[in-house]
C-alpha cells in the first residue's frame, strides 16, 4: 500500500479538524504507518520527528514498550464498565495517585475523556457549587488570548476572535481580563492588578476564572511569570471566585515541573488534566477538585444538589490503565530531573535563532521552545511554508502562525533535538 492511495481514499470520506479542506488538494496528507520512540514512518518508509508530540499528548514517545505492556494486561481483563454504581482497581489506583500528586487540598477526582470536556465540568461544577450555596454566579472569567477548548462552554471562555464571531449566539457569559504581557514579574502584578479591579466591580456575578498556567498554547505559546498564579489565587480567595488551573497542555511535565501550578506553589479549586495523562495513549481526562467542594453536592438524594455530568466512557479501564501506565514512568525514570537537562540544551539551541533578522524573540518554559517570527502578514502563511520545509527534511512541525515551537515527547535524545531545531533553523533562514 503506497502513499498516495490512503490520501485518495482518505479524502473521499474524511473531514480534518483544524483544515480548511481545498488546502489538501495542493498540501498532501501524510498517511502514518507506524510510530517507535520520537519518530513517525509513513508507508514508504519516510520518517519523521515528532517534534510537536502529536498535538501535545505524547510525552513518552510512540509505541512505548511499557505502556504498551500495561495497555495489553489490561486488555485481557476488563475493558470498560460504567461508572455509576460500579468501579474498577485501575481507576481507584489512578485516582488515589492522581491526589497525592496534585497540589496539596485537591481531593477528589471526576473523570471526563477529553480536555474540552473536563473544561466544561469545571465550568459546570463551580456554578453548580456557588448554586448549592444560594448563589448565582453566571459570569466567567478568562484571560485575553486564551483557549480552552472548542466545545460551547469551552469556546466561551477562550478569547480567539475567529471562534467568537462565528458562534456568538451560542456562548455563555463569559469576559476577558489582561494576560500578562510578557514574562516579567512587573507585567504579572500590572495584570493582578487588573483582574482585582474587575472583582471589585463584578465579584457578586463572577463564578470562576480559568487560565492556562504559565504558557497560553494555541495563543501563540505566549508565556507569563508564575507570581501571576499566586496574585490570581490570593484574589480568588478574598473575593469568593473560584481558581480553575487548566493544565490540559502544561500538565505532565511540560511546564518544567509536574503540574505547573507548583512553580507558584499554588492549589486551585479546580485542577484540569488531560492530554498527557495517558501518554498519549488513550482519550482520558480529570478534574480534581477539593473536598470543600464536593461537599457542597453531598446531601440526600431529594434535595437535588447532586452534580449533574457524565458521558458513557468516564474513567475507561484501558485509558486508566495507560494512565497509571505513564506515572509508573515519571515515578520510576526521574523525568522531571532529565527534562531539565534537555530543556537546557534546547535553550542553548535556540539562541541560535535570536540574531535571525526575520526572528522577533525566544522565550521557554520547560519542554516548551518558542520562536516567534516578524515582519510577515497572515496572508503569507509563514508557518505553512516553515511546516512544509521541515517535513520534506524528516521533521514535524506544525507552527500557529507565525509562532515556531517545540514541544517533542521527553524521550527525545539530544541528537535527535539537534536534527530538530537544525533543520527548524536552516528553515527560517530559508524564507
Amino acid at each position: 500500500m503506497m502513499n498516495n492511495e490512503l490520501k485518495n481514499r482518505d479524502l473521499e470520506v474524511l473531514w480534518h479538524p483544524c483544515s480548511q479542506m481545498k488546502d489538501y488538494e495542493q498540501l498532501p496528507l501524510t498517511p502514518v504507518k507506524k510510530g517507535s520512540g520520537v519518530w513517525l514512518e509513513d508507508f514508504e518508509g519516510n520518517k519523521f520527528i515528532d517534534g510537536i508530540s502529536s498535538w501535545w499528548v505524547n510525552i513518552f514517545g510512540h509505541a512505548n514498550p511499557y505502556i504498551n505492556e500495561k495497555i495489553k494486561e489490561q486488555l485481557d481483563t476488563l475493558e470498560h464498565v460504567i461508572i455509576a454504581g460500579f468501579t474498577h482497581e485501575p481507576i481507584i489506583r489512578l485516582s488515589e495517585r492522581l491526589v497525592k500528586l496534585a497540589p496539596n487540598g485537591l481531593d477528589k477526582c471526576f473523570y471526563a475523556d477529553n480536555g474540552s470536556s473536563a473544561v466544561e465540568v469545571a465550568l459546570k461544577m463551580s456554578f453548580h457549587a456557588h448554586k448549592n450555596d444560594g448563589k448565582n454566579k453566571p459570569i466567567f472569567v478568562s484571560l485575553t488570548n486564551s483557549y480552552h477548548g472548542e466545545t460551547i462552554g469551552a469556546l466561551s471562555v477562550g478569547d480567539v476572535e475567529l471562534y467568537k464571531e462565528t458562534y456568538e449566539p451560542l456562548l455563555i457569559q463569559s469576559i476577558q481580563t489582561p494576560v500578562p504581557k510578557d514574562m516579567s514579574i512587573e507585567a504579572a502584578r500590572e495584570a493582578a492588578e487588573k483582574f482585582e479591579e474587575l472583582c471589585k466591580q463584578r465579584a457578586d456575578e463572577i463564578s470562576a476564572i480559568i487560565l492556562e498556567p504559565l504558557i497560553q498554547g494555541a495563543g501563540y505559546m505566549h508565556m507569563y511569570h508564575p507570581e501571576f498564579l499566586k496574585l490570581v489565587s490570593d484574589i480568588c480567595n478574598r473575593y469568593d471566585i473560584h481558581f480553575i488551573a487548566d493544565e490540559v497542555m502544561v500538565g505532565f511535565g511540560r511546564s518544567g515541573k509536574l503540574f505547573a501550578c507548583e512553580h507558584a506553589d499554588v492549589t486551585p479549586d479546580f485542577l484540569v488534566l488531560s492530554k498527557g495523562i495517558t501518554g498519549g495513549y488513550l482519550p482520558l481526562s480529570v478534574v480534581i477538585t477539593s473536598n470543600d467542594i464536593y461537599a457542597k453536592f453531598y446531601c440526600d438524594y431529594l434535595e437535588y444538589k447532586a452534580f449533574l455530568h457524565s458521558h458513557s466512557y468516564t474513567g475507561n479501564a484501558l485509558a486508566c490503565a495507560a494512565a497509571n501506565a505513564t506515572l509508573d514512568i515519571f515515578e520510576n525514570e526521574n523525568i522531571i530531573e532529565e527534562n531539565e537537562k534537555k530543556s537546557a540544551y534546547m535553550l542553548e539551541k535556540l539562541k541560535e535563532f535570536e540574531n535571525l533578522d526575520n526572528v522577533l524573540e525566544i522565550r521557554q518554559t520547560g519542554m516548551v521552545s518558542v520562536v516567534e517570527l516578524k515582519g510577515y502578514s497572515s496572508e503569507e502563511r509563514i508557518g505553512l511554508k516553515v511546516h512544509q520545509y521541515c517535513l520534506e527534511r524528516g521533521v514535524l512541525i506544525r507552527p500557529l502562525g507565525h509562532v515556531v515551537y517545540f514541544m517533542p515527547p521527553y524521550v527525545i535524545s539530544y541528537e535527535e533535538i539537534d536534527k530538530m531545531m537544525d533543520t527548524t533553523l536552516e528553515a527560517i533562514k530559508s524564507l
